[in-house]
């Protein structure tokens, strides 16, 4: 912990049902923009979230003598006030647990986020001390959009109110009063002041700004006994501070602990969740700054629903996002806040989805629940009402992706895809030969035979297009076919044509597919974008945006598309490559310490040592790794 070179590149995060969370490093600098111990939704503003309270400094008095535990990061590399030289233990079992030693005082800090309120809760813990002490907390606030940054100004309001065993403050009109409140009665002492020049080095490495100033309204003091603990509370509405230790006690006991591989998974899974005042389900797509997205939401689905025995939260996310797919089908404006649902292959990931589901519970419930929805989207395809999606008359599903990016690989530069995927787009039509024999299996076994006739009888068209279309004489699948076009890059995208239930692929040509993607593109941490022996590849993620653009889709790897690969080995191999799965399922374990702690990153670089990139979480990676040990479990038991 002390170093600092290691120690500032482990974050934690926290998150509640609404989407605000606390993120910072586990010593408590903040390196990026997007960090902060309150970071909340203000809707009346924008869709954004934004940081209310950046930071809180406590510094521990005794005789006199000041020792502050807190750390920022200042222009010319210059770190103060170096609190994390104090740092004797860090532990994240149940929750972010800090022990600090000065001298003979042992202060243990625990922070816990409030599951369904906008409120960070920070105990902090005297353990020993051999004399009187006295602890002295500054908050750090910023108020600003998680975009952008804030600089000294006379505009901001440095006015307050003083509430129970605290105050009240907002520093611009439009933004929500920041209550700070403690368990015990305590001194605020007002002197405002900023602090200039706190850097964040995660930006300066993205090539974006990443000075600004933050303001201090003045501080908090109060003694503390040997064995006491005093509750800290920030949040954007009061509480009463006689209920805050009950309430902190109620919200560890919540917790799942992080005693193993599996439980971070499933907490982090659980960090996706959000649920609005009108009890709309969602998943995130990833923190800090991802919304909820269409296509990562029905991908992420199964894996942080099913896979983890939560069915309710499936049919939950589901009807939310029915009624999405359904308002865009008609032709409405689309309720509720589920992002790029015109994208082509979001109706093919929503029955992939539902198909997981009828795995999980049986084909009749999941009729029960979804046979309509299943039978509208494949007429709403079969009918060409998609603006982007035509369905040509050798059965294949054509989109046009040259002027905009219509699929997973969504890199722009310049106002274009940097991968310009357009025509017959593999997966594209790999999830459409899946959905038609998916659906003519349902309609067969609910006495439907002309619908499942029908559907069949499109399948038979559709395989045979699939094979002279994508197929080559070099073993793997063109990426796309436009025209005369040929993309001929060797790219993860195929491997979904192997794992999916109804492959248009022969055994033999599906084994041919999963060895080039072990050979070319396979790393500790999924598959890569693309094979290093194809033009353009560009492994390494870092630098500023256009760098970076260039480099999305174009080598670095993904743990999501790995989940799908692993489908694809344990489909064809059975029980043969177990070992080799969990083999491969430890390069994700190891994530579990670094970068954000217990999570997975959202993408990796393509070469060693494989660094992780990107946004802290990702919800398809969490999704496809839980969703591939619920698959290990069932072949484990299969002969």
């Amino acid at each position: 912990m002390t170093n600092l070179q290691d120690s500032l590149r482990r974050e934690f995060l926290r998150t509640n049902r609404s989407g605000a969370y606390s993120s910072s490093t586990l010593v408590d600098c903040n390196t990026r923009k997007y960090h902060g111990l309150l970071v909340v939704p203000v809707p009346e503003l924008d869709d954004e979230n934004h940081v209310l309270l950046s930071s809180l400094d406590c510094t521990v008095i005794q005789h006199g003598a000041e020792f502050n535990l807190g750390l920022h990061k200042y222009q010319g590399n210059n770190f103060s006030p170096n609190g994390h030289k104090y740092i004797r233990e860090f532990d994240a079992t149940t929750v972010p647990t800090t022990t600090y030693r000065v001298g003979g005082v042992i202060l243990k800090k625990e922070i816990v986020f409030q599951h369904y309120e906008d409120r960070i809760l920070i105990r902090y813990t005297l353990v020993d001390a051999h004399s009187a002490t006295t602890l002295r907390f500054r908050p750090f606030l910023a108020f600003r959009s998680v975009r952008q940054f804030t600089h000294e100004n006379s505009t901001a309001s440095r006015e307050y109110s003083e509430v129970d065993n605290g105050i009240k403050t907002c520093m611009y009109a439009g933004y929500p009063d920041l209550y700070m409140q403690f368990s015990k009665k305590n001194e605020f002492i007002f002197m405002p002041d900023w602090y200039r020049g706190i850097e964040y080095p995660k930006e300066q490495e993205r090539g974006y700004a990443s000075n600004e100033d933050l303001y201090v309204p003045g501080y908090f003091e109060m003694p503390i006994k040997k064995g006491e603990s005093i509750i800290f509370a920030a949040s954007t509405s009061q509480i009463k501070p006689s209920s805050l230790k009950k309430l902190f006690d109620d919200e560890v006991a919540d917790r799942v602990p992080r005693d193993n591989f599996y439980h971070c998974l499933v907490t982090a899974a659980h960090q996706f969740h959000r649920k609005e005042k009108n009890r709309d389900r969602y998943l995130m797509a990833g923190y800090p700054w991802f919304k909820c997205r269409a296509r990562d939401t029905f991908i992420a689905l199964p894996g942080l629903t099913l896979a983890i025995g939560e069915i309710d939260y499936f049919e939950k996310v589901m009807k939310t996002s029915e009624r999405a797919l359904r308002e865009f089908m008609a032709g409405k404006p689309v309720s509720g806040k589920i992002y790029e649902i015109e994208q082509p292959d979001v109706p093919l990931w929503a029955v992939w989805a539902m198909q997981q589901y009828a795995k999980e519970v049986g084909r009749d419930k999941c009729f029960e629940m979804y046979g309509k929805l299943l039978q509208d989207i494949v007429r709403f395809i079969l009918d060409g009402k998609h603006p982007n999606l035509r369905l040509d008359d050798n059965g294949l599903l054509y989109s046009n992706g040259r002027d905009k990016a219509v699929t997973w690989m969504n890199s722009t530069a310049n106002g274009k895809p940097v991968v310009p995927r357009s025509g017959y787009i593999v997966e594209f039509n790999a999830l459409w030969y899946n959905a038609i024999k998916f659906c003519a299996l349902m309609a067969s076994e609910k006495g439907d035979q002309q619908g499942a006739d029908q559907l069949e009888e499109l399948a038979v068209k559709v395989k045979q297009s699939f094979v002279d279309t994508f197929v080559n004489e070099y073993g793997y699948l063109l990426d796309y076919v436009d025209g005369t076009m040929m993309d001929w890059s060797v790219r993860p995208n195929m491997i979904f044509a192997v794992a999916f239930d109804f492959s248009p692929l022969s055994q033999q040509q599906m084994k041919s597919v999963v060895d080039i993607c072990t050979r070319e593109l396979l790393t500790p941490k999924g598959l890569r974008s693309l094979s290093p022996k194809s033009g353009g590849y560009n492994p390494i993620y870092v630098g500023p945006q256009t760098q970076r653009d260039y480099a999305y889709h174009q080598g670095t790897a993904w743990p999501w598309l790995g989940g799908f690969y692993m489908e694809a080995c344990l489909k064809l191999y059975k029980r043969s490559r177990l070992s080799f799965i969990e083999r491969q399922l430890v390069g994700y374990e190891d994530e579990m310490d670094y970068h954000a702690i217990g999570t997975i990153s959202e993408l990796f670089d393509g070469n060693p040592p494989f660094s992780g990139r990107g946004a802290m979480s990702f919800a398809m990676n969490v999704a496809e790794i839980l969703r591939t040990l619920k698959l290990m479990e069932k072949y484990s038991y299969q002969k």
